[in-house]
């Protein structure tokens, strides 16, 4: 049974924003412990190996960066496509992403959001601000991957 989601109202731009901050905090956090990790292995391995320090903090760096490009991308494909329909910032403030007609988005539909966001972010963030000025409150990304943000109602209804 899918389910499918009558919304209360449409998250307006400072509801996402706030939302955003919270997963930044987190998506930072959690960086922050891998990299840590991530790095003391590879130094201590780089120490074994009697590799210059300006080599290692190079590896090192590239290696915790793109784990975390990693991080992110799965942090918000994996959740935004999961049941739950929302991340833990977009959960704690009552909001889910659906496709347009209330229902829970695929992982290639989150996919497509998630890398859509970068072209909403090349055009000076013009393509977040939008969600402050549609009749739906989508940012581009939303138009392009055909999904809302909405207001979670208390009682999921099924259909």
């Amino acid at each position: 049974m899918i389910s499918v989601y009558q919304p209360i109202g449409y998250a307006g731009f400072w509801r996402r924003f706030l939302a955003y901050l919270i997963d930044t905090v987190v998506l930072t956090v959690a960086g922050s412990v891998v990299g840590a990790v991530v790095g003391f292995v590879i130094g201590f391995i780089s120490g074994v190996q009697g590799t210059d320090i300006e080599t290692t903090q190079v590896v090192a760096g590239v290696v915790v960066y793109i784990i975390c490009l990693i991080m992110g991308w799965l942090y918000y494909t994996l959740f935004e496509g999961s049941a739950h329909q929302a991340t833990l910032g977009k959960m704690a403030l009552g909001i889910i992403v659906t496709d347009l007609n209330g229902r829970q988005i695929s992982f290639g539909r989150a996919n497509g959001r998630y890398w859509g966001k970068i072209i909403s972010a090349l055009i000076l963030l013009i393509g977040f601000i939008m969600a402050g000025f549609t009749q739906k409150k989508q940012a581009l990304h939303d138009i392009m991957a055909g999904t809302l943000v909405v207001i979670k109602p208390l009682d999921k209804k099924r259909q």
